[in-house]
């Protein structure tokens, strides 16, 4: 179905493909691997159009074409759903797909609607064309991503980190998905970086790094393990086991808390937690359940309705965000280009983002640079941070590289609280398992660690225990080491598992 021979493409001072030839075949989930920075976006790019190749070509179908736009490749039959979805929330399923389709002029939904229906039914992706993007959870607007590529003709489907919103149900239901389609002779690229569920779902399996094909894996030779060491050039050390058990002392009681957004609804109600000296506390929920209000309030950017905060015996309900940092609590956010670093500053300004104000970084309200330059040099080597050098600007690091300034700059301090928001989002393996090890080390330092995440594989190695959100609410505490996925996913769903008779 599709054979991109030889691409090379060329950025200022970066070579982003060289000479990488991949072909996907008629009725296969082809799975592209690769770290961050490996190639892979550019590549899909050069497929749908945005970008032009400097070197090589395209054959589909065993012609040789020219993509001069995503509206081309989507007339060539090229689909593309990206990792964050393109839809209009206030408008409807219907709505959303009939802006891509040459429909009439008047009533062009009813047309669409007929269509969402028919292909609904055939490949299981029921969502109803009269709802509004809003109304619908992660794993539905993906449906409706879906939908729109294919009812525009769609018969290779390029998935970006299809997973990474989705409860392990949603999941399973994608993959049954991309079974019907299989059967129907289409073909899918698979981006992700989810070891397991590449092995589970892909047919064959192509690995990048440094913009060069490594090699492409029939599933049946390929292990989890193999790939790992195909994408980073070296074998992976395992997750490196608890050390100690929690305390039985609280570090953080969170006591009947409640705050209500700016459209004036409770978005917490009621939370009450304990995290405890040394343990790692998982939060798992389906965006938009109140995880991102939560962090909001522990870390002082916004102020409880209702409730108390109290860290290590000291209440601090009232304390701002600067306040809270100097008491002990760490912020790892959720958006690290927006809220981590200031993308314009250096690398060395970003590092010292928290602390400039306090020696030995200040010395009579003025900066240190010889102190700043020193910590950015020291950190740059302990958190292996890939950059030109310390003045370079934030914004031109690949995030990998970004979260590990983020993760040197909080966790220097020793702090008594990390409340970490999906930490390893995006990451790729080898970025993600230094991050992983940060957190285990704070953990055996004594400090608690709040751990947010959609990622159950992260919530289950790193957790002690796991609470689960819905609609502002923990509706379930489990123990990590016994709880099962589904019954997490039925929670985070808003239901609860069946009891055996």
């Amino acid at each position: 179905m599709l054979n991109m021979v030889n691409i090379t493409k060329r950025f200022p001072g970066v070579v982003a493909n060289s000479n990488v030839s991949f072909e996907v075949r008629p009725g296969e989930v082809h799975a592209l691997l690769g770290e961050n920075g490996a190639g892979k976006t550019t590549l899909m790019n050069i497929l749908y159009g945005l970008y032009q190749p400097d070197e090589g070509h395209i054959e589909l179908n065993g012609q040789r074409v020219r993509l001069r736009s995503p509206k081309d490749a989507m007339h060539k039959g090229i689909g593309l759903v990206a990792q964050h979805f393109h839809l209009a929330r206030k408008h409807t399923v219907a709505e959303n797909i009939s802006l891509g389709l040459n429909t009439s002029f008047l009533f062009p939904t009813r047309i669409t609607e007929d269509k969402i229906l028919e292909l609904g039914s055939k490949y299981k992706l029921t969502v109803n064309p009269k709802s509004h993007i809003w109304q619908l959870s992660p794993g539905e607007q993906q449906r409706v991503e879906i939908l729109k590529a294919l009812i525009q003709g769609a018969k290779l489907l390029i998935l970006d980190e299809p997973t990474s919103v989705l409860t392990p149900q949603e999941a399973l239901a994608l993959f049954d998905v991309l079974e019907r389609m299989k059967q129907a002779g289409e073909a899918v690229i698979f981006i992700s970086h989810k070891l397991d569920e590449v092995m589970m779902i892909a047919d064959r399996i192509t690995v990048l790094r440094k913009g060069a094909v490594v090699g492409t894996l029939d599933k049946k030779e390929a292990t989890p393990s193999k790939l790992a060491q195909m994408m980073v050039g070296r074998e992976m050390s395992e997750l490196r086991p608890k050390q100690t058990e929690p305390s039985e002392k609280a570090i953080l009681n969170i006591n009947n808390l409640w705050f209500k957004n700016e459209k004036g609804v409770d978005a917490l109600r009621g939370i009450n937690l304990e995290l405890k000296q040394g343990e790692i506390l998982g939060v798992a929920g389906v965006a938009g359940n109140g995880q991102a209000e939560l962090i909001e309030v522990l870390t002082g950017l916004h102020a409880a309705s209702k409730g108390s905060l109290v860290l290590n015996g000291q209440d601090i309900t009232k304390q701002n965000a600067k306040e809270r940092f100097e008491t002990g609590v760490a912020h790892i956010p959720e958006d690290r280009n927006h809220m981590g670093v200031v993308p314009s500053l250096s690398v060395a300004e970003n590092f010292v983002l928290r602390q400039y104000r306090y020696q030995p970084f200040s010395r009579t309200g003025l900066l240190n640079w010889k102190a700043v330059r020193d910590f950015a040099q020291n950190s740059i080597k302990d958190y292996e941070v890939a950059t030109p050098s310390q003045d370079t600007p934030t914004r031109l690091l690949s995030g990998g590289n970004v979260q590990k300034i983020i993760l040197a700059r909080e966790l220097s301090g020793n702090p008594k609280l990390i409340v970490a928001s999906h930490p390893t989002y995006g990451l790729d393996v080898s970025a993600t398992a230094l991050t992983h090890d940060l957190l285990l080390k704070q953990r055996e330092g004594g400090a608690g660690v709040l751990l947010i995440s959609e990622d159950l594989d992260e919530l289950f190695k790193l957790s002690d225990r796991i609470a689960v959100m819905y609609e502002g609410k923990i509706v379930a505490i489990v123990d990590a080491a016994t709880a099962q996925r589904e019954d997490i996913g039925l929670y985070m769903a808003g239901s609860e598992p069946k009891v055996a008779a």
